[in-house]
């Protein structure tokens, strides 16, 4: 069980639609004074970067407003909604509004049923950045940046029979799913859409670039992703661009 005074940020994200399935997952850890976008990408192992997602709008599930709930027991959950999952499978309503809210700044980012986004996970390290990426909204794309601040550990929920993450098939002694600890760190200097991304993608695709193979449309169902340090860079310097 992960200490009680840590706030629990579930996330998870749907894909209701082909640009919201067009997401991606990235992630590094803070640089020093050199330049903000030149990071550790040097030195760092080949997945240092991440990108993560999560749904930031209010939707009601059986008359309930889903975020609202969430925020007023300080628990995010997510929802299983037939034909509106990620491959995943989980839905949440959190943005990263709400993540900057949290005492520290600070949350566990549990709920994740997919081997693939667990795995990932088990990968990131202390102080490595993810984008937090806004899924399944009326404008998708990254909203800001945040540091993963715990490395992999149990997923308490999976054991608890009143989550709607609870599996039956894990077992104390050999645990299936694991959860990372996030801080926010900054909102992006503008908001990166998911159809500005789209439009690098397929223009690298054309005559190569960065983001050619980038997991936001490659890997597109998948609520966590990694980013090569080329990739991580380019996007992190769009903010400072012009949108296309």
């Amino acid at each position: 069980m992960p200490p009680k005074t840590r706030a629990r940020v579930t996330k998870r994200t749907a894909s209701s639609g082909k640009d919201d399935a067009d997401e991606a997952a990235g992630g590094k850890r803070k640089a020093p004074a050199e330049s903000a976008k030149n990071k550790e990408s040097s030195e760092c192992p080949q997945l240092c970067h991440w990108l993560m997602k999560s749904e930031p709008e209010s939707r009601f599930e059986n008359d309930i407003d889903v975020k609202v709930q969430s925020l007023n027991t300080v628990y995010f959950l997510y929802f299983n909604v037939s034909g509106l999952h990620s491959s995943d499978g989980l839905i949440l309503q959190f943005g990263i509004e709400d993540l900057k809210a949290l005492p520290d700044q600070t949350g566990c980012w549990d709920g994740v049923r997919n081997y693939q986004a667990r795995n990932f996970m088990r990968q990131m390290k202390d102080g490595q950045l993810a984008f937090f990426y806004h899924s399944n909204c009326k404008e998708p794309g990254i909203a800001g940046l945040m540091t993963i601040v715990k490395e992999a550990y149990v997923d308490h929920t999976q054991f608890d029979k009143k989550d709607v993450h609870f599996d039956a098939n894990s077992k104390a002694d050999n645990p299936k799913w694991s959860m990372v600890d996030v801080q926010y760190q900054r909102m992006m200097k503008r908001f990166l859409p998911l159809s500005e991304l789209k439009k690098y993608h397929l223009q690298h695709r054309a005559t190569g670039g960065p983001l050619k193979d980038v997991a936001l449309f490659t890997r597109a169902r998948l609520s966590v992703q990694p980013l090569t340090p080329e990739e991580f860079d380019f996007v992190l310097n769009l903010e400072d661009e012009e949108p296309l």
